[in-house]
């Protein structure tokens, strides 16, 4: 992996212009969607789609452990509206 250092000046917008060639090396194109993440003075600007790939499976047991840990209140008989509810699905 290449280090790429660039010197950039921020406009009177405060907006600022990625070089080309971080551009083409980072495969960012017009349109693509990007993060930025400030830690007290450090910046880091990230592709969208690189944080989801990265935290897509820091996820993927959630939805099943929150189904788990409200099984109990769901399969009360005194709350029908959520036997109903989990018919339908």
């Amino acid at each position: 992996m290449e280090t790429i250092i660039k010197t950039i000046k921020v406009s009177d917008k405060g907006q600022i212009a990625l070089p080309v060639d971080v551009r083409e090396s980072a495969n960012i194109n017009i349109g693509d969607s990007l993060i930025l993440i400030q830690k007290g003075k450090r910046i880091m600007i990230e592709k969208t789609e690189m944080i989801e790939s990265k935290v897509k499976d820091d996820f993927k047991d959630l939805l099943k452990l929150s189904e788990l840990s409200l099984k109990d209140l769901w399969d009360n008989e005194y709350d029908k509206i959520w036997n109903i509810y989990l018919k339908k699905k």
